[in-house]
């Protein structure tokens, strides 16, 4: 009977310690496996509708810009509830372990490096044009008959807001590496206003501005280029201001903020974009 109760208890032993095994290899590890998720079947879909609709209403289709305003509405609500799942997964289940926040900062500066390509792309074609200038736009740089924005006026100005949004959004990160939630919380606000104002000014340059896109090859480089620095500025914009209410709602801790990490990144390099622009497209270029 004792050798049986032996037996016994050797085999449960065993049954129990292949159950905890198992159990972690399946949860007990540094990684986070995301569950399924319909959004980025979703979102996808939506970025279709939003492609088609944009072209739909450039080429003055009947329900061209319907279609475009509903799959931005649409691709919006499900960002919003994509997103929403993450900030959960990361904030309040604490599956962003150290391992996945260094795979997301690694994610993160990936994609800077291919926004870097894609910038790289505009400022080939503005060396292109402008150091060998062809006949059919006189051979000059800038082409005949283009008058072309003072470098000295709007631009230096936005070229200081955006230098000194990047100066406040350090001070926050800093801040927020020494736990001051304050001076974080002060530094992102003034990111923000500054950020805001630089969008303004830049639309007011767009509207007074003495050339169009259609102006040559000068017109579709300048409006291209600096229009979608534009835009990732407010991209930028909205990203900062998302981490703004994620600090008021104690999302973060001095040891926990991979979000807002990644959002100081992306305005960084918004900051340094707009640089080059400025020297090369307003300055050189003009």
């Amino acid at each position: 009977s004792i050798n049986m109760g032996m037996l016994i208890s050797l085999r449960t032993g065993l049954i129990r310690h292949k159950k905890e095994r198992k159990t972690m290899a399946k949860h007990y590890h540094p990684y986070h496996l995301v569950e399924p998720s319909p959004y980025p079947y979703m979102a996808s879909f939506a970025a279709l509708g939003v492609t088609t609709g944009a072209v739909m209403y450039f080429h003055s289709y009947e329900f061209g810009g319907s279609f475009l305003f509903l799959s931005l509405v649409l691709l919006t609500i499900i960002a919003y509830n994509w997103w929403r799942d993450i900030v959960r997964e990361a904030t309040f289940q604490g599956h962003h372990t150290l391992v996945v926040q260094r795979g997301l900062r690694y994610g993160m500066l990936l994609f800077i490096v291919s926004e870097v390509m894609f910038f790289f792309s505009f400022f080939w074609a503005f060396f292109q044009s402008s150091l060998g200038p062809e006949l059919h736009i006189g051979g000059i740089w800038p082409p005949i008959g283009i008058q072309t924005i003072n470098a000295f006026d709007v631009p230096l100005l936005n070229t200081t807001l955006l230098l000194s949004s990047g100066a406040t959004v350090t001070w926050a990160h800093h801040s927020m590496i020494a736990g001051d939630r304050e001076n974080t919380i002060n530094g992102l606000i003034a990111t923000l206003i500054l950020a805001v104002i630089f969008t303004l000014l830049q639309g007011m340059e767009y509207w007074e501005a003495p050339f169009t896109i259609a102006d040559s090859v000068f017109g579709s480089v300048f409006f291209v280029a600096t229009g979608f620095h534009g835009l990732h500025v407010i991209i930028g914009t909205i990203f900062l201001a998302v981490m703004l209410v994620r600090l008021i709602r104690h999302h973060f801790t001095k040891f926990h903020h991979t979000g807002f990490e990644a959002a100081a990144w992306y305005w960084h390099f918004v900051d340094i974009v707009w640089l080059f622009l400025y020297v090369f497209i307003y300055w050189w270029g003009g």
